[in-house]
């Protein structure tokens, strides 16, 4: 029987990243340690079978693409935060395997304080750290792994510890705390040194897998174009240079005495949200009435100071409180008034995939740039209203629901120009029909002081009464 050396599945076939002739290579450079781990990675997926509960975690760095080769579950994650999404990931699906894919710049970085705490609670995931003391995807800046005297182009005399410190050792730091279950460091250079990555790549898994708690495999990795070395003059200088620093070792190894644990999956029931939010249980419909129970998905924008993104939160929290699923994903400028402002704002009885709404079924506008950005990407059907107090010109879409609502206008008669997000609450709730009156009643009484509910119910009163009685067309 001949032995058949082939690629494995929880790789994809082809690397949809560079298509064409050069589909079956990595977008990393020659010699890179990258390609042994995500080797070792996929091999283990394959023979521990936990391919298809695994969800693979890619912050910031040069492994910011594990989606175009891991064939698993897949979530980007921002500069340092891996450990706090694998946390929310690991915590809502108890029986996933979560692996975070980390460099030295990410994790000992600006990740530093999210993976001290993840391991400090014991957190129930693995880690790769790859540690190639560079910054190798930005062009090779110092990291906190620089070794002394290394030259970077951010330390083109090399690293001094009188102004930059010494290099972090990170496995060490972790292994002193008293929840980590298995903490390990490897090389990457020699091939008996490589071997033993592989293994402890398949240890810190099965970590996970037995539900101990909290695995690292800290990898000791080559950088040949960071370092501007040849790959198999990065491979020695692992051996003379960073294992003096960064020495192979077994730093936590307490999988015999830890019992296997499983946290329980976290669910908020609803009446814990109205506690946190301040509201009690009654006058909230239940789901079986004749409110809409589709999903909608709004992009509410304008200028800073409008209350633009107050608005989308009230309309979260009372979908909260209506028994919805939500979203709000705010966007601003850097102004605090004048600048532009948005929020999306997600409404379903399903789980919601993401928070980014691409084709809104409302638009609302409060100025006319808004009104010309997003208004064209409304889905056909769907509804813009927009404030003809600031857009001059008349707005058409053919296939869309227009409401021409004069929002500032109309807060400004009423005695508060702060007042216009209410004024464009009660018009929203009013075509859409998405919260009974109760609620929204319940809902004004907790807003801001007292001294605002009784104009907050006007203009909440004022922009549904318009939408009855001003004149919109489709």
């Amino acid at each position: 029987m001949k032995d058949v050396l082939a690629k494995p599945a929880s790789f994809y076939e082809r690397f949809e990243r560079k298509p064409g002739v050069e589909s079956e290579a990595t977008h990393y450079c020659p010699g890179c340690g990258h390609g042994n781990l995500h080797k070792f990675i996929a091999e283990a997926l394959d023979d521990l079978g936990v391919r298809e509960r695994t969800i693979f975690i890619s912050p910031v760095g040069c492994a910011v693409f594990g989606y175009y080769y891991f064939r698993c579950g897949n979530i980007q994650a921002a500069h340092g935060r891996a450990p706090a999404v694998a946390t929310a990931v690991k915590r809502a699906h108890p029986d996933s395997i979560v692996i975070c894919y980390q460099g030295d710049g990410d994790l000992a970085s600006i990740g530093g304080n999210n993976i001290l705490q993840a391991a400090n609670r014991g957190e129930n995931f693995t880690v790769i750290f790859v540690n190639n003391a560079i910054y190798g995807m930005t062009g090779g800046q110092m990291a906190p792994t620089t070794l002394i005297g290394q030259k970077t182009t951010t330390s083109p005399t090399g690293r001094d510890w009188a102004t930059t410190g010494y290099p972090l050792r990170m496995a060490e730091l972790l292994a002193v705390l008293d929840a980590p279950v298995y903490i390990e460091r490897c090389h990457l250079d020699e091939s008996k040194h490589v071997l033993k990555t592989r293994a402890a790549i398949r240890r810190a898994l099965q970590t996970q897998i037995d539900n101990k708690g909290f695995s690292m495999v800290e990898a000791v990795s080559p950088c040949p174009t960071g370092w501007g070395m040849d790959p198999v003059e990065s491979r020695q200088w692992i051996t003379d240079a960073m294992a003096k620093v960064f020495p192979a070792q077994v730093f936590c190894d307490r999988r015999k005495e830890t019992p296997s644990r499983t946290r329980q999956r976290i669910t908020v029931p609803l009446h814990d949200y109205r506690s946190i939010l301040g509201v009690d249980g009654d006058g909230i419909a239940s789901n079986g009435d004749s409110i809409r129970a589709e999903t909608h998905r709004m992009i509410l924008a304008g200028f800073g100071g409008q209350g633009v993104l107050s608005l989308g939160m009230i309309l979260a929290k009372t979908g909260m409180l209506r028994g919805h699923r939500v979203s709000w994903l705010p966007s601003y400028g850097p102004e605090m008034r004048g600048g532009t402002a948005n929020c999306h704002v997600v409404l379903s009885n399903e789980r919601i995939g993401s928070p980014l709404v691409s084709t809104p079924t409302m638009v609302v506008a409060f100025n006319e740039p808004s009104l010309q950005k997003f208004g064209p990407m409304v889905a056909p059907g769907g509804t813009v209203v927009y404030d003809d107090s600031f857009v001059t010109k008349r707005w058409e879409h053919k296939g869309i629901e227009i409401h021409r609502i004069p929002f500032a206008r109309m807060a400004n008669n009423l005695g508060s120009s702060k007042s216009m997000n209410m004024v464009a609450f009660g018009a929203i709730n009013a075509i859409l029909r998405l919260f009974p009156e109760e609620l929204v009643a319940s809902q004004i009484e907790r807003l801001g002081r007292a001294e605002w509910r009784e104009i907050n119910r006007k203009a909440y009163g004022a922009g549904a009464a318009a939408v009855s009685t001003l004149p919109h067309c489709g």
